[in-house]
């Protein structure tokens, strides 16, 4: 199954904060555990919702939103894209893998539709 990881946005990320040398350093590290097992199929870090735009529908209309984004908690900084056996699977990835962020911190899993879901 693949699933979609998203570590969710802070304060800081959203203020543009980089993380230190050593947090990238460990999160280089995990990263190259991910590839080395199969697991990891992409990732990467998102700008900050300053740099970003949102597109709301409504019909046949289409309004074009600027960021920032206001509510934090509803924001991913960063993704990854994991092949895993199940969820569980990708829960003790998760539970691995060093805090993203300075101070506390958010991780969600997400599975993606497959092309057996439609069948």
């Amino acid at each position: 199954m693949r699933v979609m990881v998203m570590v969710k946005a802070t304060k800081d990320s959203e203020a543009g904060i980089m993380p230190t040398v050593e947090r990238l350093e460990a999160m280089g590290e995990f990263n190259e555990e991910l590839i080395r097992a199969g697991v990891m199929l992409a990732g990467d870090g998102l700008k900050a919702s300053s740099n970003g735009k949102r597109v709301a529908f409504d019909g046949a209309n289409r309004t074009v939103i600027d960021g920032p984004f206001a509510e934090t908690a509803e924001l991913v900084a960063g993704f990854w894209i994991w092949q895993v056996k199940d969820m569980a699977e990708a829960v003790e990835w998760v539970k691995r893998c060093p805090n993203p962020m300075p101070g506390p911190s958010e991780i969600e899993i997400r599975p993606l539709y497959e092309a057996a879901d439609f069948a």
